[in-house]
């Protein structure tokens, strides 16, 4: 569901030029916050999944010491869903969707006034707005040698905008789209280990901080040793990042993203 949110809003980020702007606002505004309430139960989901795995790999007595990082975690998971379903059962939700539902079963609802030549038609201007995208995304080559984690994850956002913008024209632009989309999603994928990782290993750390002096010792070591972990996971992440990024950033890529943009 917060995949879908993200979706849509891409699409009005997209094509959201046709529209009226307080149609636009309205919209994404309602998706942004619905995609907040959604991701702080499926951040938690992943943080838990995560632990979880590593879990299986200690031994009997360390996953016993580890257990109320894993119960503080499920707790904030379960308030979390329960303010999510507050706002997926309340009546302002019911009329977003049924404003939503609406919009988009009517023809011409919403849309702006153009003039006859303004560009209008997918092949007047998706190739720009896919470029555009892929610009975005190219431009971190000159500062991901030393990037933050911080700037690494804004990467990945515009490695996720390149690859909605370029799902959106899959069809017209014909089957040199699969390869284009296939190479961003590699990127977003180790993208996404990482930053699962680094927050992992700085919740893991505020736990420590904030509980530590009433913890028993062998939590503590315990916790520190998922912390460990999850530290290294970002050091290994970041130094095999190149591959996936060279394959980016390459003619061979460029060359792609020009013919496939040449067969609208």
């Amino acid at each position: 569901m917060r995949v879908a949110t993200r979706r849509m809003r891409a699409a009005w980020r997209v094509f959201g030029d046709a529209y009226r702007p307080r149609r636009v606002r309205r919209s994404v505004d309602e998706l942004r916050s619905l995609a907040a309430a959604l991701g702080s139960v499926r951040d938690l989901d992943v943080l838990i999944d995560g632990l979880d795995a590593y879990v299986t790999s200690l031994q009997p007595a360390e996953a016993v010491s580890i257990a109320p990082l894993a119960a503080s975690w499920r707790g904030e998971r379960t308030q979390a869903r329960r303010v999510l379903a507050q706002i997926l059962e309340s009546d302002a939700y019911r009329r977003f969707v049924e404003d939503y539902v609406e919009f988009v079963r009517t023809d011409g609802a919403g849309i702006a006034q153009v003039t006859a030549t303004a560009p209008q038609r997918v092949r007047d201007s998706a190739g720009s707005r896919i470029w555009s995208a892929y610009e975005h995304v190219r431009a971190y080559d000159g500062v991901l040698r030393w990037a933050d984690i911080a700037t690494i994850h804004q990467l990945r956002i515009a490695g996720k905008r390149l690859r909605y913008t370029i799902e959106f024209f899959r069809e017209p632009l014909g089957p040199e789209a699969q390869m284009l989309i296939e190479r961003v999603t590699a990127l977003q994928d180790h993208l996404g280990l990482l930053h699962d990782a680094d927050v992992a290993a700085t919740l893991a750390r505020t736990f420590l901080v904030e509980r530590s002096a009433h913890l028993a010792p062998a939590t503590v070591d315990a916790v520190g040793g998922y912390l460990r972990n999850r530290e290294q996971e970002v050091i290994h992440l970041r130094r095999t990042l190149g591959p996936a990024w060279r394959r980016m950033i390459s003619l061979e890529f460029r060359r792609g993203l020009s013919r496939a943009i040449s067969a609208l």
